[in-house]
């Protein structure tokens, strides 16, 4: 009785349904004959009779146990929700991490449509977070000549004339083949540079010879001995390529600061091997830390040694600003050593293409527009700003993101997921699993043939060109020539309903040499004492000097 009650509950009667239906249909076909509306019954209700028989029995899933076939909808609408809400549900300034509106102006610009909106703004001008640029009443001619930056320091023999919108770091591997082919392509075709990624030079960045920032990660990839310590070697024969053009040493990520990375064995196959330089078959490591170097002193000689072998190019570092005293640290290192970089790429927390632990995406790393705001400040502070350039990157995809970066102490941007969804990306958030649905972030050859190369190329070229174009008609708005000439009170931002302050009170900036001079900013203060150029770890102890 009880088992009945249990066949017949709310719960369970939907298998009990597809064995009475199966029973019946076997019955039909016994009693009548052979029948193929009755065959096809039998063997979709004989399915769903061993599916929901099987539910029973697992141990993995509750919620099959007790729901056995009805069970699996709740895993289908979980695996259509992202499509559900993007496609039928999202409104136009919806969407994470990217709204309907910021994707739609890619693909836009990307495609040549037009990139003009009817009756006003869809943003709640009035509530927190709102932010705008400032315009002139007399506003300027546009630029003529294209917005570029001059990037080498005085130890650099190979300055090398940069846009300030570039391709952020993408390896292959987590991209297609395809896909570096048309970002490469698509940056030579609009003169401006393409980030390596920390996967190294592979053959599909050369192929059409678009300008190359080469990434150095912890894991040397391209530049590495056997055992996985740096090899001068085979850096300087890479770092002498006429195609590449500056040398970026990584030393943390926005996505996952300070937690390094695995390239499970699996993925791990013989074109990747061989490029990255490992060996086929076995997990691919970037650990948490560089091996070259282990303290500020030391990572200022490692660079010194990076611009000699490479030739007198451009040499600079990555990060994602953690405990401010580090950074100042390097500081302390440039002064003490006499040697800089020749620019700082600032990654804010916000940047990622690839997957990450959720606790580093959301909750570890400093957001771009402050930890942007504390390197130029502290570099202004040493005196050390005017021979250092500060690139930037962390969802900078429009012309008003680029003029806020810039606002706060940027010489140029970079873009990833831009340049992604100008190469088709749909934000599938699919990256991770191989399953990109169009192309992009996969190593599926049938996967990745969708993306046709020339085309996509195109796209970037243009939105790339497209965005430049509404940076010179937004500076010209603002009376201004250059977007270097941006500041911080030309960028308003409303923090309240009521209040509204300028990125110049929201930022405040240090004055030159304050920090040589024993500041008193509380940013700034305790963080630069316990700085030392002799060890990356704050000294608590140590003497203010």
């Amino acid at each position: 009785m009880i088992a009945l009650k249990r066949a017949f509950s709310v719960r369970i009667f939907p298998l009990t349904l597809c064995v009475a239906v199966l029973i019946g249909c076997v019955a039909g076909m016994t009693v009548g004959g052979p029948s193929w509306w009755l065959g096809l019954g039998a063997l979709m209700a004989g399915a769903l009779s061993l599916l929901g028989l099987h539910d029973l029995r697992q141990e993995r899933h509750a919620i099959l146990r007790n729901y056995p076939v009805t069970g699996h909808l709740r895993f289908l609408f979980e695996e259509v929700r992202p499509e559900f809400r993007q496609y039928f549900f999202e409104s136009e300034t919806d969407g994470v991490p990217f709204t309907r509106d910021q994707r739609a102006i890619v693909y836009q610009r990307a495609k040549m449509q037009l990139q003009t909106r009817p009756f006003g703004t869809q943003l709640d001008v009035y509530r927190p977070a709102y932010e705008w640029l400032t315009h002139s009443i007399a506003p300027a001619p546009y630029a003529s000549e294209p917005f570029r930056v001059a990037i080498g320091g005085p130890a650099c023999s190979q300055p090398y004339n940069a846009s300030i919108y570039n391709i952020s770091a993408m390896s292959f591997g987590a991209l297609s083949a395809n896909a570096i082919r048309a970002l490469n392509k698509g940056a030579a075709m609009g003169g401006f540079a393409h980030d390596t990624g920390e996967g190294g030079l592979s053959p599909y960045h050369r192929e059409h010879s678009g300008d190359i920032i080469w990434e150095i990660g912890s894991g040397y990839f391209g530049c590495r001995t056997a055992v996985g310590t740096f090899s001068p070697e085979r850096f300087a024969q890479t770092a002498r390529l006429d195609q590449v053009k500056m040398i970026e040493l990584k030393l943390s990520q926005g996505a996952k600061p300070g937690h390094g990375g695995v390239l499970p064995a699996a993925k791990v196959s013989a074109e990747i091997a061989r490029i990255r330089g490992v060996p086929a078959g076995a997990d691919c490591v970037s650990p948490a830390r560089h091996s070259a170097f282990s303290t500020p002193l030391e990572m200022m000689q490692f660079m010194a040694r990076l611009r000699d072998l490479s030739g007198g190019k451009p040499v600079g570092f990555k990060l994602c600003i953690g405990h401010p005293a580090e950074f100042l640290a390097i500081c302390k290192a440039m002064l003490k050593t006499g040697i800089a970089p020749d620019y700082i790429v600032v990654d804010g927390k916000e940047g990622g293409t690839g997957a990450a632990p959720q606790e580093f995406l959301d909750h570890v790393g400093m957001p771009l527009r402050d930890g942007l705001s504390f390197v130029h400040n502290a570099l202004v502070g040493c005196g050390l700003r005017d021979s250092i350039r500060i690139g930037a990157g962390g969802k900078v995809i429009s012309a008003f993101d680029i003029a806020c970066t810039m606002a706060l102490g940027a010489d140029w941007c970079n873009s990833a997921r831009g340049f992604m969804f100008a190469i088709g990306c749909i934000q599938s958030q699919s990256c991770h699993t191989d399953r990109c649905p169009v192309g992009v972030a996969t190593q599926d050859t049938s996967r990745q043939r969708a993306l046709v190369v020339p085309d996509k190329a195109e796209r970037v070229r243009n939105f790339h060109a497209a965005t430049l174009y509404a940076l010179k008609e937004l500076i010209a708005a603002a009376g201004l020539h250059h977007p270097g000439e941006i500041r911080p009170h030309h960028i308003y931002r409303r923090v309240s309903a009521q209040r509204v302050l300028t990125f110049a009170e929201l930022y405040p900036a240090l004055d030159p040499g304050d920090l040589l001079a024993g500041t008193s900013d509380p940013r700034f203060k305790e963080a630069w004492r316990m700085a030392s150029a002799e060890s990356f770890t704050p000294q608590p102890d140590a003497v203010s000097r």
